[in-house]
């Protein structure tokens, strides 16, 4: 066959669709027509948007659509050209290769008039080269670029292609917007299900929607299935769900932006003491399927940086949890998890620790760096001694309170500033004393 021929295919399978209407699964067929029937995503194509006016004056680039599983960012880009008469060309990044898409780049430039936009599923999936080899016919205008990811473009898309495309954050789909296209999926006749002539009441579409954790497709899916498993014109009721609810699956990528999202949740409700808020978020990554050491990790960091000196004992219950991660694993080791995160949580807080450790560090590098003091530099060979180290080194034992009222730096800066919760409220008082001693004796 030809490379012409081979093009055409490409071409043609992606308006064919491949299986018949009736065999394609409920979320494929109950996909949205036009901008009207989009649900869930009113932030990006309701009434003054910016993307429904693109897409009316058909006066758009490239786009880039950002979101989680089943929001509808394939959907959207097929209303797109529908809306705009365009020839859609889809292709996934994990199956697709450098062949491929020179193919539909150089049929793209002969068909101009066809107006192509192409589709890339899962665009964070092409490298570098295979994303740069599109610049040209973005640029030139040969294709309009529609790229779907679930992973945060700025860390994926290169930069490049990502200034010449409109970005557009796609949500999970809210409860009550599966709720209604569940319900009129169901009765459907044209493209839903409206011919088992099964019946179910608004809880049962809400306990569907409410198990799919915002994923359209899943939703639809599971109702098919529940369809499917019960005879013509059958009602549906809440027990009918609970096989779908006690095998819920918490949609959490442990390996992407959402691992990010969820420790930063976590580490957030600690520091700000919510410790329902911290556990919540905790057990949706365990949930996932976390490792246990990353979180108590995580932990250990944040005893020192957000708890600090306001209760020292946070560093040794976040490092006991840590250990038990390593010796005991899962699920038992959520029992020391659950106990760390309850413990930071409602621990008072201080970030003297980390403050401190910024300011010295901002020292290090924009001041002079300061040299050891003779008299506090290392005395134990004859050599040093006759360089006068160690000489008029004063032994803080040897004075009232351990204090003798030398300096221990050439030109003293402060970096530790104590808070005022917790255990470091007595310690502020106590440096507070110190100082004063020490001014009186130097």
């Amino acid at each position: 066959m030809s490379t012409d021929g081979n093009q055409a295919e490409i071409f043609a399978e992606s308006d064919r669709g491949g299986n018949t209407a009736a065999h394609r699964p409920l979320a494929v067929r109950m996909r949205p027509r036009s901008l009207e029937e989009v649900v869930g995503q009113d932030h990006i194509v309701g009434e003054g948007c910016l993307l429904p006016r693109l897409i009316q004056t058909d006066n758009f680039g490239s786009l880039i659509f950002y979101g989680p599983p089943g929001c509808g960012k394939t959907s959207l880009s097929e209303v797109i050209a529908a809306e705009t008469q365009s020839k859609c060309v889809r292709i996934n990044a994990v199956l697709s290769n450098v062949a491929e898409l020179r193919d539909i780049l150089r049929l793209a430039r002969y068909e101009a008039d066809k107006n192509t936009i192409l589709f890339i599923d899962e665009i964070h999936r092409f490298n570098k080269s295979q994303q740069d080899l599109l610049l040209p016919d973005v640029e030139a205008g040969n294709i309009r670029l529609i790229g779907a990811t679930t992973h945060n473009p700025g860390f994926y898309v290169n930069p490049p292609l990502l200034s010449r495309s409109h970005l557009f954050r796609l949500e999970p789909v809210h409860t009550d917007a599966i709720t209604g296209l569940l319900a009129r999926a169901l009765a459907d006749t044209e493209r839903g299900l409206g011919s088992h002539r099964c019946t179910a009441d608004e809880p049962v579409f809400r306990a569907v929607a409410d198990f799919s954790g915002g994923d359209l497709r899943r939703a639809l899916n599971a109702l098919e299935t529940l369809v499917l498993s019960q005879p013509v014109g059958a009602h549906l009721d809440v027990d009918t769900v609970e096989v779908f609810a006690r095998e819920r699956q918490i949609r959490y990528d442990r390996d992407e932006d959402e691992h990010y999202d969820h420790a930063s949740a976590m580490i957030k409700s600690i520091r700000g003491s919510d410790p329902d808020a911290a556990l919540y978020w905790t057990f949706k990554m365990l949930e996932g399927g976390e490792d246990p050491r990353y979180i108590a990790r995580r932990l250990t960091i944040l005893a020192s940086e957000d708890v600090g000196l306001a209760n020292s004992h946070a560093l040794t219950v976040a490092v006991a949890a840590f250990e038990a991660c390593e010796k005991v694993g899962l699920p038992e080791c959520e029992y020391a998890i659950a106990h760390a995160v309850l413990y930071l949580a409602t621990s008072p807080k201080s970030n003297s620790v980390t403050r401190a450790m910024a300011a010295v560090k901002k020292s290090l590098r924009e001041q002079p760096v300061q040299a050891v003091p003779l008299w506090l530099r290392d005395a134990h060979t004859k050599t040093n001694k006759a360089l006068g180290h160690g000489a008029d080194y004063r032994y803080s034992h040897d004075y009232p309170q351990g204090i003798s009222g030398q300096e221990y730096m050439l030109e003293p800066i402060e970096f530790y500033q104590p808070g005022q919760a917790g255990a470091e409220a007595a310690t502020a008082q106590r440096m507070a004393q110190l100082k004063k001693l020490k001014s009186e004796k130097s």
